[in-house]
């Protein structure tokens, strides 16, 4: 499986490493604002809100009959051997059928893959192969909005002082979905019109902050490229 992001990576993302703020590493991409800003932090409907926008993001790019990879990349201390112990415990809540667990890999990447080097820190890669309904991705989807937030469903909420990212990757239409937290999700494309009718449809969630990049994408004239 990690042969196959790779390969998928190579072909569609060339030079691309799945780190946050993929927005910059890559020219066809969205930047949505998952929280509404009309809403107060501390609204009671601040996490539902953002919950049901990156749920409707995700729903318009992956159909249940798309091939998609989940990759998770773990970030830890080297002093810190708690995968090594429970590899199967960041999945075990959002994969349907438990045997599937055992097809995954614990993976330690190298600087060059993970991006950054640190000398007191590891990064670790988990990789999923299947199809959107072998996932409770609406759960996982409201775990990774509520990162920030001290809540039951916190992924690693145990592990505080390490930190994770979850990327869905779309093989069949060549699409990357990033939702960092409750705050914002990137989406990129290996060609824009693929995406396009997101930035039309949802055009008024786009992040304001990013927006002159992302209007510079979609509004060039055709005949320029």
């Amino acid at each position: 499986m990690a042969a196959d992001l790779k390969k998928f990576l190579n072909e569609n993302f060339k030079g691309l490493i799945l780190n946050p703020a993929l927005i910059y590493a890559w020219d066809t991409g969205i930047r949505f604002q998952i929280s509404n800003p009309a809403l107060p932090y501390d609204s009671p409907i601040f996490i539902e809100e953002a919950h049901r926008r990156a749920l409707a993001l995700f729903n318009e790019i992956i159909a249940p009959e798309d091939a998609i990879l989940v990759v998770t990349k773990v970030l830890t201390q080297k002093n810190n051997p708690f995968l090594q112990k429970k590899p199967l415990n960041l999945y075990r809540k959002y994969i349907k059928h438990k045997p599937d667990l055992y097809k995954l890999r614990l993976e330690k990447l190298t600087d060059t893959e993970k991006g950054f080097g640190e000398d007191d820190s590891l990064v670790y890669r988990f990789v999923y192969a299947g199809k959107k309904g072998d996932i409770r991705y609406p759960e996982l989807l409201k775990a990774l909005c509520y990162q920030d937030f001290k809540h039951p469903s916190t992924i690693l909420k145990n592990q505080q002082e390490s930190g994770y990212d979850v990327y869905f990757i779309n093989l069949t239409k060549k699409i990357i979905y990033h939702l960092y937290d409750d705050r914002g999700c990137d989406i990129l494309a290996k060609d824009k019109e693929d995406i396009r009718f997101l930035y039309e449809e949802y055009n008024d969630w786009i992040l304001e902050y990013d927006r002159e990049k992302i209007d510079a994408v979609f509004q060039k004239n055709s005949k320029e490229e």
